[in-house]
């Protein structure tokens, strides 16, 4: 149960409804495999299958039950993106990394009077950032919800020092961009299904930073895939035995393509043709993914400790 990752290896962009082939002279096309896939588990035996991970391979575990496999859908993803559940597996363990890193980072700023920008995963969403930043007494979380202004961070920096607070903690999600601007985009993996990898947002900020503070000392650090791994958390270790439980007890009843939900801390469970692309009913969400809600407790809160967003 402590140990990350899958034994079972995992992909981010084999998607078997359209599988990358390259052909013998170079050229590239895309062909769907499924079929394939389905005489392939015929042949060792296997029923039916748990699927676990994000929007990309709940797409095509309900793209596998349409096809008559039997299927039962698991959230699992760092960024705690998906619609209609409150939490997603190996979240809260990521949180823990992050957590734990900005403990560390505060030595380091406290004791030089520095200002540290720590850059955190989510794609298009804040959900790390502003959960991270707030348990790791961040000053400043950036997300992509609410675009930023840097005078105000400006301000909250020179409003600090001139405190006696002379160092500043910044937690800005990948995907975080300015008002006006545009995120920043680390690299475009054409056979993905997610081709856009988001990243340097951080150092980005830092050097727009230093032509407004250039008296004072900056850092950048970027977590990358420190979130990724490591020890599960408590929360993560018995969410994944209720989720793991609940998935053999629907596959024995015979309910097949639902994705099982963490919802007011009880498993439930919605078909995934619901789920899947729908967005999320009564969520601030955009095409399905679940967002920060820009007015929300967790923005409210922040705000109200002092925390700025640059809004």
């Amino acid at each position: 149960m402590h140990t990350g990752g899958t034994i079972l290896k995992s992909s981010n962009k084999d998607n078997l409804f359209k599988y990358r082939v390259v052909a013998s002279d170079g050229s590239e096309s895309f062909v769907d495999v499924s079929d394939q896939a389905l005489e392939n588990l015929k042949e060792l035996g296997v029923d039916a299958l748990v699927i676990l991970g994000g929007d990309g391979t709940l797409t095509s575990a309900r793209d596998f039950g349409r096809k008559g496999l039997p299927v039962v859908g698991i959230p699992k993803t760092i960024d705690n993106d998906l619609p209609v559940t409150d939490v997603t597996f190996g979240y809260n363990t990521s949180l823990e990394s992050i957590t734990d890193a900005l403990d560390k980072i505060v030595t380091t700023a406290a004791s030089h009077d520095r200002i540290m920008i720590v850059e955190v995963m989510g794609r298009n969403t804040g959900w790390l950032a502003i959960e991270g930043g707030l348990a790791g007494g961040a000053d400043v979380i950036l997300i992509p919800e609410i675009p930023y202004d840097l005078n105000k961070i400006v301000e909250k920096i020179e409003d600090r020092n001139r405190r006696g607070k002379r160092f500043t903690i910044i937690v800005t999600a990948e995907g975080a961009l300015a008002k006006g601007g545009s995120q920043h985009v680390r690299e475009i993996v054409k056979d993905s299904a997610d081709t856009t990898r988001f990243g340097g947002v951080g150092g980005a900020l830092m050097q727009e930073l230093l032509k407004h503070i250039p008296e004072q000392e900056i850092r950048y650090s970027n977590l990358a895939y420190i979130q990724r791994g490591g020890i599960t958390s408590q929360f993560d270790r018995v969410l994944g035995l209720q989720f793991g439980a609940k998935a053999i007890d629907l596959l024995m009843a015979g309910t097949y393509s639902h994705m099982l939900t963490y919802k007011e801390h009880t498993i439930q469970h919605l078909s995934l043709e619901e789920v899947i692309g729908s967005g999320a009913t009564g969520e601030t969400s955009k095409g399905g993914t679940k967002l920060v809600d820009p007015n929300g407790l967790l923005v409210t809160t922040a705000k109200g400790l002092g925390v700025v967003f640059g809004d």
